[in-house]
């Protein structure tokens, strides 16, 4: 790809739940509150969207969904990563039948593949579709960090168009950049470090902290993307106490009960995960009272 899929903030959107089942009237309005705001990319069942939980079916349904809300209003990734190539690839048609603009998969966890086999794993999954894959690389829950080299192995492949890069290594990031040619981006998955891969080249972050101030983040990601790094680092800064908050205890507990302060009630998280404590709450209501989040 020559440009970047897209430039700024996308939202790693929450999944709704009501008794159990996927809240669509809430979908909408948490996609139009999001578009409101001026968003333009949103990610839908990955890991935010407690993707582990959802069934494939459950999943195609919120792409279709959103699909049809939003039209071409948004630029819409569907979830589709698997530690089995086969059920990737499968569901990765599956998704693009529905009419995802780009699919958002993360590497294979739990089973570690080798260098190898994450190429091949994405090559498969490259070769089975033919819209845009956005790799996403969370060494901190799947137990492998994709190797710089195979960045730069997988960015030959013409519907590879970069990677959501969640390592938290600003020296990764860098290197990655350096490794890889201008027609693969990069985006940080991490929310606190979105200015200063942004200073390196990186095209935007794929974001937690925008489901609860998309307003804010996008104002931080347009004045980095126009070079305007020191207002953006002022707001970075002021954003900073709710991005810690929102890591309290493992995504997406924190940011659903975010969701629900501000009164967009989004149900609790599919067993295993559970809810905040009850110190945890309150220290989340804190911050978002005090900073006036809406």
């Amino acid at each position: 790809m020559n440009t970047p899929l897209f430039t700024g903030v996308c939202t790693a959107l929450v999944t709704p739940f009501s008794d159990g089942q996927v809240n669509f009237p809430m979908l909408e309005t948490l996609l139009q509150r999001q578009m409101d705001a001026g968003i333009r990319a949103i990610v839908l069942c990955g890991t935010t969207g407690e993707s582990p939980t959802l069934s494939d079916e459950e999943k195609c349904r919120i792409f279709q969904h959103a699909k049809t809300y939003c039209g071409s209003r948004c630029t819409l990734l569907a979830g589709t990563g698997s530690n089995s190539t086969a059920h990737a690839v499968e569901l990765s048609r599956r998704a693009e039948d529905t009419g995802a603009d780009g699919l958002l998969v993360v590497s294979p966890y739990y089973n570690k593949a080798t260098p190898d086999g994450l190429y091949k794993h994405y090559q498969a999954i490259s070769d089975a579709v033919r819209i845009p894959i956005v790799l996403y690389n969370v060494p901190s829950r799947t137990g492998v960090d994709v190797p710089t080299e195979v960045y730069a192995h997988l960015s030959a492949l013409p519907n590879i168009a970069g990677v959501k890069e969640a390592s938290a290594d600003i020296t990764k990031a860098a290197r990655t950049l350096a490794a890889c040619p201008d027609s693969f981006s990069l985006w940080t998955g991490n929310d606190p470090m979105t200015v200063p891969v942004m200073a390196l080249g990186g095209a935007g972050v794929i974001s937690v902290a925008s489901n609860v101030a998309p307003v804010r983040m996008k104002a931080m990601a347009d004045a980095a993307l126009s070079g305007s790094y020191q207002q953006a680092a002022r707001i970075q800064r002021d954003l900073l106490e709710l991005m810690d908050a929102l890591f309290c205890a493992v995504n997406p507990i924190p940011v659903k009960c975010a969701m629900k302060l501000l009164g967009y009630d989004c149900g609790e998280c599919r067993m295993p995960l559970t809810a905040l404590l009850p110190e945890q709450e309150k220290r989340l209501k804190t911050i978002l009272k005090g900073n006036n989040f809406q």
